[in-house]
């Protein structure tokens, strides 16, 4: 099987290559990833550098605008009739992002097309919320705010847990920077089961059956992730007899746990699995 990567907003290829290399070290030999810069360059992601110090980060786009999301459409076209087939691609926050609001469209414009991938495997993710808008689904007024605030939320903690992580001794030992984020700043209350209708002011009860992403989808998502609800609402968007979710526990990151790693492992092999029995292409 052969993958595209696509990474998060402020990193690049190399970050997302060793990001994931604990599950991908797990997945058959005859797996391969072909990991990609987005197209414009961006400050690093707030502490990445810290961690990995990359020389350039980048972006897919500039303004998560309607008209910014469609021209980085048009950029992985071009990417995929240059590069491509894949048969399934795995993808890291803004990258999710970018592969969701595609297969959105691709229902919407291009029914009849074949779908450019078999499967998906979506970690940390969301839809932006002015593509459901522009795909008719009425995004309420707490929508917007809850999805403001995350954001907001995730770029500050980000910077906070990241510049305590350049100062070890402020460190506790078996301690995750992401367990002291405070869960009242959070949307969601990371001990409860993530919720099945309305899911944080989206109403998914006026979105056409036919729009939703039909491959296999993996969702790796973490509960203590400001994010979270983006990575619930996706959910949604995709067939529910035809994905599987896993929460790794942890915050806005790619998890490298040995145990977590195994089961990312085991749930991209079931959506391999899953793809073939589906008919939709040799895997």
């Amino acid at each position: 099987m052969r993958f595209l990567c696509l990474h998060g907003q402020g990193t690049s290829a190399a970050v997302f290559r060793s990001q994931t290399a604990p599950f991908r070290s797990r997945l058959p030999p005859d797996y391969t990833f072909d990991f990609v810069d987005a197209p414009f360059p961006c400050k690093p992601y707030p502490g990445i550098d810290l961690i990995y110090p990359e020389p350039r980060n980048f972006s897919f786009w500039r303004d998560p605008s309607v008209p910014h999301i469609r021209a980085a459409h048009t950029w992985l076209l071009d990417l995929l009739n240059r590069s491509g087939p894949y048969d399934g691609a795995i993808c890291f926050s803004q990258g999710c992002s970018l592969i969701s609001s595609f297969l959105l469209y691709h229902a919407a414009e291009n029914p009849s097309a074949p779908l450019p991938f078999k499967l998906a495997v979506f970690i940390c993710g969301g839809i932006p919320l002015p593509v459901l808008e522009d795909l008719g689904l009425p995004i309420s007024l707490r929508a917007w705010d809850i999805s403001n605030h995350t954001g907001r939320l995730l770029l500050s903690t980000a910077a906070n847990l990241h510049a305590k992580a350049a100062n070890p001794s402020s460190i506790k030992p078996g301690v995750s920077l992401w367990d002291e984020v405070p869960a009242e700043d959070l949307e969601h209350d990371p001990s409860e089961e993530p919720p099945s209708s309305d899911v944080y002011g989206l109403d998914f009860s006026s979105f056409p059956e036919d729009l939703k992403i039909k491959i296999p989808t993996v969702h790796v998502y973490g509960a203590k992730d400001p994010k979270y609800v983006a990575s619930m609402q996706l959910v949604h968007f995709c067939e529910e007899n035809r994905t599987r979710t896993f929460d790794h526990g942890g915050g806005h990151d790619v998890p490298k746990r040995t145990h977590v790693s195994e089961r990312i492992a085991e749930l991209v092999e079931w959506a391999a699995e899953e793809a073939q029995r589906g008919g939709v292409g040799k895997v």
